[in-house]
């Protein structure tokens, strides 16, 4: 005679919101929820928070050119909204960071209608203080730069986003009514778990590695603002930034990733490596506003990926802000496609997710 054991039930938690992803936008998010008065619970497959594209970035907090009129990339609730409540917090929470400003540069003269369509564009976006310079006035801001016409952004700056993340962490409660997918790389592969939701709202996922370089044997940086190039398919082109010790990176580069499965994606096990030998396409592409730049003065710093929502040669795809009006699933809030600005627009997503699906 034979028995049977049945399974144990599976053990059943009530809770009010969970945030999935422990990013820069996920822990604001949960924060701003926190605040709100709610019980938070965050979940995210890393050791720790900020594990992913949040800590492999620029750390750049951007003004707001760059992106579409109306978008919600740029949207007064987005990348300039959250430049300012980003700037005020971390002032407010001693958290590192300097408003350095950015030249965005044309090396060339047919580059200059692209500059002024971006000095109209971030103008119309409301990004104040933008200002156009002839190459000499650059120039003589930067010594080491090489350009035709300069557009100079003083409102652009640098974060730790270490500490900014780490001083938002301990403000939560910890402990869903509503459940915020804000998992970044792993977003689409993630919103495919969810029962009730329909793959067609679920918009198809690439991935853009970009690789930085920091500059070797140097004693003296020789920039003290942003520099950017024109931008360029996929990416804002290899630019200069600055960490808050003043050390410079170049970067990042464009390499499209194929074959990356769900599991891969939702496991975050991609290729962090940058291979040495990357550094021969930088230098071209640096010395066309740097020309000074020394033969083996770059080494391979750090790698990251961008969860993009359009493929090579597409047009570029705004994020993706879904809730149950569009998905038809109650208390599930997707968040696809938060590449750059994510990092400046963190603290404005969150107000918005909070505001627009708290019930």
């Amino acid at each position: 005679m034979s028995t049977t054991t049945a399974a144990a039930p599976a053990a059943k938690e009530k809770v009010d919101c969970v945030v999935i992803g422990a990013g820069v936008v996920g822990i604001a998010v949960a924060r701003e929820l926190a605040l709100k008065g709610r019980e938070v619970l965050v979940l995210d497959s890393g050791p720790t928070f900020g594990t992913g594209t949040s800590s492999r970035n620029s750390e750049v907090i951007h003004a707001g050119i760059y992106y579409p009129l109306n978008s919600l990339k740029v949207k007064a609730i987005f990348c300039v909204r959250g430049r300012e409540l980003l700037y005020k917090y971390c002032s407010e929470h001693e958290v590192p960071h300097k408003q350095i400003g950015k030249l965005i540069v044309a090396t060339r003269p047919l580059e200059i209608p692209k500059l002024n369509d971006l000095m109209k564009r971030g103008t119309a976006n409301g990004v104040h203080g933008l200002r156009m310079l002839e190459g000499f006035e650059a120039m003589k801001m930067e010594p080491e730069l090489q350009c035709v016409k300069a557009l100079l952004s003083p409102a652009s700056g640098i974060v730790d986003s270490h500490s900014l993340m780490l001083s938002l962490v301990p403000e939560l409660t910890l402990i869903p009514k509503l459940v915020v997918n804000s998992a970044g790389l792993s977003a689409p592969a993630l919103a495919k778990r969810f029962i009730g939701l329909d793959n067609v709202f679920i918009p198809p996922a690439y991935y853009a590695r970009g690789c930085y370089f920091s500059l070797a044997n140097t004693k003296v940086a020789p920039f003290k603002h942003l520099i950017y190039p024109i931008p360029e398919d996929g990416g804002l082109g290899v630019h200069v930034t600055l960490d808050l010790d003043g050390q410079i990176k170049f970067g990042p580069d464009v390499e499209w990733i194929d074959g990356i499965d769900d599991t891969l994606s939702f496991l975050n096990r991609f290729d962090y490596s940058v291979n040495a030998n990357r550094a021969e396409r930088f230098y071209p592409e640096i010395r066309k506003y740097y020309p000074d730049l020394r033969d083996g003065s770059l080494q391979p710093s750090y790698a990251g990926i961008r969860p993009k929502l359009s493929g090579p040669r597409q047009s570029p795809i705004d994020f993706i802000i879904q809730g149950e009006d569009t998905h038809g699933v109650p208390g599930l809030v997707n968040l696809f496609g938060i590449e750059s600005p994510g990092l400046t627009s963190s603290m404005a997503i969150a107000e918005y997710v909070a505001a627009k699906f708290l019930r």
